[in-house]
């Protein structure tokens, strides 16, 4: 999905032109947003299909899983849950984190508990305006902790 940004003043003057002459807004984005963090909040972070496939694994989606059922209370316990070493699966999930499919929770002391805040991944793919890029987005919408 395109997305716009803009300070207040510029949406209320596209607004205002799309009044006077509806023609103007059907090559303009859909949504707007004050900045591209914002926007990356609401529509959720972006990335290549081809990371985001690698990304989605059958391992990985075996590792989302038991983070949304298990719901550990640490990256320790998590890596002794799926067998792996703790630094490799902090890479893996430092990178789920950056998507924003998951979080990780401050616990106490330095521990962090991972948590699923992503509950659909979407692959968007523009297949006749191919100069725009391809994207894949996370919704945190209907996220459950």
């Amino acid at each position: 999905m395109s997305y716009k940004t803009g300070t207040i003043g510029e949406f209320m003057r596209w607004t205002k032109r799309v009044i006077a002459e509806p023609s103007a807004a059907t090559k303009a984005p859909k949504r707007w947003f004050d900045s591209k963090r914002t926007a990356e909040g609401v529509l959720g972070a972006r990335t290549s299909p081809e990371a985001m496939v690698k990304l989605l694994s059958s391992e990985n989606l075996r590792l989302l899983h038991l983070i949304a059922t298990k719901r550990p209370g640490s990256v320790r316990e998590l890596a002794t849950l799926v067998r792996r070493k703790e630094s490799n699966l902090s890479r893996t999930l430092k990178k789920l984190e950056q998507v924003g499919i998951i979080a990780l929770q401050k616990g106490p002391g330095r521990t962090r508990a991972p948590r699923l805040v992503a509950r659909r991944v979407t692959l968007e793919l523009d297949l006749v305006e191919s100069g725009r890029g391809y994207t894949a987005s996370v919704h945190r919408s209907s996220a459950r902790g």
